[in-house]
C-alpha cells in the first residue's frame, strides 16, 4: 500500500519524537487514526472522554516531561472542543500542537455539515503558526513548522487536514520553483544576557538590604541556583502557583504561595522589601508585589514579552532561569546582615503554625484544610501533585509542602474547573513510575472530571502501578464563587446558581473498577490518605468538607471586610455557619480547640 498523507503524518511526527497522542476520534480525521492503527504503536494514542480533556492532557504533558504535547480531534464540533484545553497550554506558555479534521476541500465554502472556519477559529489559541494543508507536498514543512514553532517559541500551534487529503497518496515537494523543503530537529539554545547586563542586575542586588524573590514555573528547572542565589543574598523566596514545586518547602526562608491564595509570609515579604528578584513568573496581581516605587527591581525571564509587566524593573534580562541565574551568581556579594533572613523565617515558622491550627479546627463535618494537611506528611516521595481550580486551590496552595523531587501543577493562566483530572492522568503517562495525586472540587467532578475516571478505568493496567488517587471535596456547593461573591461583591450566596447535587462519587468510581473511600469524620482522614496511597488500583476518597470555611486571603482589606459585613447585614442562607467558621480561622491560633 502506498504511503498516504496520514502515514506521513505520523510518521514525522515520530521522527520529531512524538510517542503519545490524547485525543478522539471522528470521520474528520480518520485518515490519520487509521494511520495511527498501520503504525503499529510507534505512537501511543490514548482516548480521552472529551476533546477539551485531550486538550489539557497535552498540556499537562508538556508541563510534566519538557516536551511537546499533542492533542487530536476530528472536524467540526471536535475541533471546537479542544480550544479551552489549548487556551490553558497558551497561557501558560506550554509547547503543544493541536491536529484536527476538516470536511473534503471540495465541500469548503458551502456551508457543509460540520464545516467551521478553523484556521480562524484557531487564529488566537494557536496564533504563532495555523495552517490548514491544501497539497501532499505541503504536509512535510506544516508539521516541521509546526513542531519547530510550538517548542521554541513555548506555544500552542495547529494544523487542520481536510479528510480527503488524508487518504492521498504522499507525495514529497518536487524540486522547483514554489516548493518548500523542510526538515527535523531542534535544540533549545543556552540562553543568557550580556554580561554588562549582568553587571547592572548585580549592582542592583548587591545594594539592597531587604531583598525579596519570586520564582514561578520558569524556574522549575533551577532549584539548586534559586537556593544559592536566595543565600547569597539573604533573601526570602516566594513562589507562584505554577512554581509551586521549584522549591522545596522545608527550607526556612521559602515563605510559599503569594495572592489571592498566598501566605502571610509572601505578604510580609513583598510588603518590606526593598528590592525585588522575579525568576521565571508571569504572577497576575501586582497588588500583592512591592508598591510601585519601593523596591529596585531585577526580572529573568526567557520569554521578552513577560519582563516589566506586573512591576516595573529596573533590570530586565532575557535568559534561561537556571543559566543565567549561574552567570549572575559570581557577581554577587555575600550579605553579611542576616536581620531580614530571621524575620522571614520566624515568620514562615509561625505561620506554619497558623495553619496546623486553622486546619485543625472542628467543622461541619471535616475542615477542608484538614484534607491537604494531613496529605502532606503522607506524601510519598516522587509524588505528583494536580489541583482544580476553586476553594480546593488554596488549601492545595498553603497547606501542602512540596519536597525535593515531587512535581505538582494545576491550570493557572486560564484557571479553569476541569483540569485536575485530565492533568493526573497525563502526568501518569509522562511518569507511570510515580504516585499522582488529583485534588478536585466537587462542582468540577460534575462538570467534567468524572467521565475521565472512565479513562483512568480503561487504562490504569497499563501503569507501572496503580497509585493514582482523585480526592474530591464535596461540599455541595461552588465554594471559592461563593465566596468571591461574599467577600469581593458584598452579595449574600445565591442558592441557585451555588448549590450543587450531592452525587457518591466513590460510588461512581467502585461502579467503574476504582477503589472508593468515603470520609465524613475527621480523625477518619489521615488514615484514609494511608489506605488510599497503599491501593493497588486507583482511588476515588470522596471527603465530606464544609462549605462554611472561609478560603482566607493573607490580606483583607478594608473593602473586602465591608463586603462581608454587608453580606451577614442582607441575610445569607448559611450565615450562622460561615460567622463561625471564620471567627475559627481568622482565631485559631489563640482560640482553644474545640471553642
Amino acid at each position: 500500500m502506498a504511503e498516504t498523507v496520514g502515514d506521513f503524518v505520523v510518521q514525522r511526527l515520530h521522527d520529531w519524537g512524538v510517542r503519545r497522542i490524547f485525543g478522539y476520534p471522528g470521520d474528520g480525521i480518520n485518515g490519520v487514526i487509521e494511520a495511527l492503527n498501520r503504525a503499529n504503536g510507534k505512537i501511543e494514542f490514548i482516548q480521552a472522554r472529551h476533546e477539551e480533556m485531550a486538550a489539557f492532557m497535552a498540556s499537562a504533558y508538556a508541563k510534566f516531561t519538557g516536551e511537546l504535547g499533542v492533542c487530536l480531534a476530528t472536524s467540526g464540533p471536535g475541533a471546537s472542543h479542544l480550544i479551552t484545553g489549548l487556551y490553558d497550554a497558551r497561557l501558560d506558555h506550554m509547547p503543544v500542537l493541536a491536529i484536527a479534521g476538516q470536511q473534503a476541500r471540495a465541500a469548503l465554502g458551502g456551508h457543509y455539515q460540520q464545516e467551521l472556519d478553523l484556521a480562524s477559529m484557531f487564529k488566537d489559541v494557536a496564533g504563532a503558526f495555523i495552517q490548514q494543508a491544501a497539497s501532499p507536498p505541503q504536509v512535510r514543512h506544516l508539521v516541521d513548522r509546526a513542531v519547530r514553532i510550538a517548542l521554541g517559541k513555548h506555544r500552542v500551534t495547529a494544523i487542520v487536514f481536510p479528510n480527503d487529503l488524508q487518504d492521498m497518496s504522499y507525495e514529497p515537494p518536487p524540486r522547483k520553483h514554489g516548493t518548500v523543503h523542510s526538515g527535523v530537529g531542534y535544540s533549545k539554545p543556552r540562553t543568557v544576557p550580556y554580561d554588562a547586563d549582568l553587571r547592572r542586575a548585580a549592582d542592583v542586588l548587591n545594594a539592597g538590604k531587604r531583598v525579596a524573590m519570586l520564582v514561578g514555573a520558569g524556574a522549575m528547572h533551577a532549584t539548586d541556583e534559586v537556593i544559592a542565589v536566595a543565600e547569597r543574598l539573604r533573601a526570602g523566596v516566594a513562589k507562584a502557583l505554577l512554581g509551586k514545586a521549584a522549591l522545596p518547602d522545608d527550607l526556612p526562608f521559602v515563605t510559599g504561595s503569594i495572592g489571592l491564595l498566598g501566605t502571610k509570609p509572601s505578604w510580609e515579604l513583598m510588603t518590606n522589601c526593598d528590592t525585588l528578584l522575579m525568576v521565571g513568573s508571569g504572577f497576575p496581581y501586582s497588588e500583592f508585589l512591592p508598591e510601585e516605587g519601593q523596591a529596585r527591581g531585577v526580572q529573568i525571564d526567557i520569554e521578552p514579552e513577560m519582563l516589566s509587566l506586573r512591576y516595573p524593573m529596573e533590570v530586565n534580562l532575557v535568559g534561561d532561569a537556571k543559566e543565567t541565574l549561574r552567570a549572575l551568581m559570581p557577581l554577587l556579594d555575600q550579605k553579611s546582615d542576616g536581620s531580614w533572613r530571621r524575620k522571614i523565617e520566624s515568620d514562615v515558622k509561625e505561620w506554619w503554625k497558623t495553619l496546623e491550627d486553622r486546619a485543625m479546627q472542628p467543622a461541619r463535618p471535616i475542615n477542608p484544610q484538614r484534607v491537604t494537611w494531613e496529605l502532606s506528611p503522607r506524601l510519598p516521595d516522587g509524588a505528583i501533585v494536580t489541583s482544580d481550580s476553586g476553594s480546593c486551590a488554596n488549601w492545595y496552595a498553603r497547606d501542602l509542602k512540596m519536597r525535593r523531587g515531587m512535581m505538582a501543577s494545576l491550570s493557572g493562566g486560564l484557571a479553569s474547573m476541569g483540569a485536575a483530572v485530565p492533568y493526573a492522568i497525563a502526568a501518569k503517562f509522562a511518569h507511570p513510575e510515580r504516585p499522582v495525586i488529583a485534588l478536585v472540587g466537587d462542582g468540577a467532578m460534575q462538570m467534567n472530571n468524572m467521565a475521565e475516571l472512565i479513562t483512568v478505568a480503561k487504562y490504569w493496567r497499563r501503569w507501572a502501578n496503580g497509585r493514582w488517587i482523585v480526592c474530591v471535596f464535596n461540599n455541595e456547593d461552588l465554594n471559592q464563587v461563593t465566596w468571591e461573591q461574599r467577600v469581593m461583591e458584598g452579595d449574600p450566596k445565591f442558592d441557585a446558581s451555588q448549590d450543587i447535587p450531592n452525587v457518591p462519587y466513590h460510588r461512581f468510581g467502585e461502579l467503574i473498577g476504582l477503589k472508593g473511600i468515603y470520609v465524613d469524620n475527621p480523625d477518619r482522614v489521615g488514615p484514609a490518605w494511608e489506605e488510599a496511597l497503599a491501593s493497588d488500583r486507583p482511588v476515588v476518597l470522596e471527603v465530606k468538607t464544609d462549605p462554611d470555611v472561609p478560603p482566607l486571603s493573607p490580606h483583607i482589606t478594608l473593602e473586602q471586610a465591608k463586603k462581608f459585613t454587608e453580606t451577614v447585614i442582607k441575610g445569607d442562607p448559611r450565615e450562622g455557619g460561615i460567622i463561625r467558621e471564620t471567627a475559627r480561622q481568622v482565631l485559631a491560633s489563640v482560640l482553644p480547640e474545640g471553642e
